[in-house]
């Protein structure tokens, strides 16, 4: 055996060398995580077990059609609905008290329905016919002059207001008929009558006025009641789905929600504001405050929810989120959209409280430059949002998971905002990008279907992700698997089935490069 050279064979250097290297690489990777500070690493790179990773195809499936079902139930409850506006309709040439001499000036002097708190608000509008044969293009400005006094239920006694309201307009004529004019919009009503009393001066006598109409508006009481009651159920609603994912959430540390799961407790208890829950007090005080409570709600949970879509598509792979570096950039441009919307709000309130009569055009310069900084923020914000997703899908689109948490976040953010804006182009067309857009944009409401659609769309669109982003049925027993699931999300994922995970891989490396013995002869020899 001697003279063929077995017994003084010996392993070479280099082998023995590589094979040292692996042995060091593989005890590096078990033990590397352990060598900082636990904490650290869970609040980096763990996080709970999420229902969408368990999702198959079908459940898949199932949830989108689910969300579309309930939206389509509560469109076509709408459509079935009462129409949101009730108007009532009054001829200059049928007046009688005083009778109208002169269509052109006036005095016209109008007298409302009886009303109730459940009729929420008032508008006055009037359009202008003229005798026009040659169908001229007719623009011209006039002054009108507007006095509102109020009337108490089964009294006599008219309530004079303080002072005449004088505005200038602009008539815009096609042919014979004029555009509508809005002439005063009580936010909330005070009396069960108003007597109004309207002049005009300075119309052109070129073309004669051969009738005004005037048309009261208010909400329909039926309505109002259908409001009441599909608020309170989406606020039952949004009450329970926030008690039950909270719940869901209750054995796991906050270090260890995922960032989607953080941003839906946050937008849960904002979605109930969003329901307006002290929305019953607008019948039960005389004031604007109620409304106003309202418009901020609203615009709090709107802005939540573009601020979540920042968030998300920047944070889903960000393990550091600082806040001064993360949070504040994207703070600061939702914040001025939030401020903007409010100010918009408030400031038409404020005057209206005013001036029943008062219109954003009385002070345009103001407004355009509002309307102006509004539009260049919201510009910001897309392009910003379309850069992260941009991002986001350029790095993630090959990592397990991560992609699929991408592809669900995206199509159901496209889902609502294009029903949104097909709502919002049906509702009012071309009126959005218009100037007198903001002044008219209640008078447009048709039916029920356009307050459900709202509504609904945005609660099932929460609804929908609160159950997606719900820790999964064995997350509990996943709890400690890494945020990261491209390299340890599941024990038997699909990429170690297929390809082998690794710690096989490292055990087979070592195996083959594993130093092969020297040869011994057996016992039996």
């Amino acid at each position: 055996m001697d003279s063929l050279g077995y017994a003084s064979y010996e392993t070479p250097w280099t082998v023995k060398f590589r094979s040292f290297l692996a042995s060091f690489s593989d005890v590096f990777s078990n033990f590397g995580t352990h060598i900082g500070e636990s904490y650290n690493h869970d609040r980096c790179y763990r996080s709970v077990q999420m229902r969408l990773y368990t999702l198959s195809k079908r459940q898949f499936v199932l949830v989108f059609a689910g969300f579309f079902m309930c939206f389509a139930v509560s469109v076509f409850i709408g459509v079935a609905g009462p129409p949101i506006v009730t108007e009532h309709d009054v001829n200059a040439s049928a007046l009688q008290s005083p009778k109208v001499e002169n269509l052109a000036t006036g005095p016209f002097q109008l007298r409302t329905p009886t009303l109730s708190t459940f009729n929420q608000q008032l508008w006055l509008t009037s359009k202008i016919f003229i005798r026009n044969p040659k169908g001229d293009t007719i623009k011209s400005k006039f002054t009108m002059s507007v006095v509102v006094e109020g009337q108490v239920a089964d009294s006599s006694v008219l309530i004079t207001g303080e002072r005449t309201h004088n505005h200038s307009r602009t008539l815009h004529c096609n042919k014979e008929t004029c555009n509508d004019l809005v002439i005063l919009h009580l936010g909330y009503l005070d009396f069960t009558t108003y007597l109004v009393r309207v002049m005009f001066f300075g119309i052109s006598d070129k073309y004669p006025v051969t009738e005004v109409g005037f048309s009261f508006k208010m909400y329909n009481p039926t309505f109002t009641q259908l409001e009441i009651w599909f608020r309170f159920v989406f606020l039952v609603l949004t009450f329970m789905v926030t008690c039950v994912f909270a719940h869901s959430l209750r054995r796991f540390s906050i270090r260890d929600w995922s960032i989607e799961q953080k941003w839906m407790s946050i937008l849960l208890p904002l979605l109930l504001l969003y329901n307006d829950p002290i929305f019953p007090l607008t019948f039960l005080v005389n004031s604007w405050v109620p409304g106003m409570f309202d418009a901020v709600f609203q615009a709090s949970f709107l802005c939540a929810l573009l601020l979540f879509w920042l968030c998300a598509y920047h944070g889903i792979r960000q393990y550091e989120r600082r806040f001064m570096t993360f949070y504040v950039p994207k703070v600061m441009i939702v914040g001025l959209l939030w401020i903007s919307a409010v100010t918009l709000a408030s400031w038409q309130e404020y005057n209206e409280l005013q001036d029943p009569t008062y219109q954003y055009k009385v002070d345009t310069v103001n407004f355009t430059g509002m309307q102006i900084f509004f539009f260049v923020i919201g510009s910001v914000y897309l392009l910003y949002l379309l850069y992260l997703i941009i991002r986001a899908f350029s790095e993630l689109r090959a990592m397990p998971y991560f992609d699929l948490r991408l592809k669900f976040l995206t199509a159901l953010m496209f889902v609502v905002l294009a029903i949104s804006i097909a709502i919002t182009v049906m509702r009012f067309g071309t009126g959005v990008l218009q100037d007198n857009f903001v002044a008219d944009l209640a008078t447009h409401y048709k039916n029920s279907a356009e307050f459900l659609s709202f509504y609904g769309l945005l609660n099932f669109y929460l609804y929908t992700m609160a159950y997606v982003y719900s820790p999964s049925k064995n997350a509990l027993h996943e709890s400690h698997f890494k945020d990261n699931p491209a390299f340890s999300m599941l024990n038997d994922s699909e990429d170690e089935v297929i390809y082998g995970s690794d710690n096989e891989r490292n055990e087979e490396r070592t195996r083959l490069t594993k130093p092969v013995p020297a040869y011994q002869d057996s016992d039996s020899d």
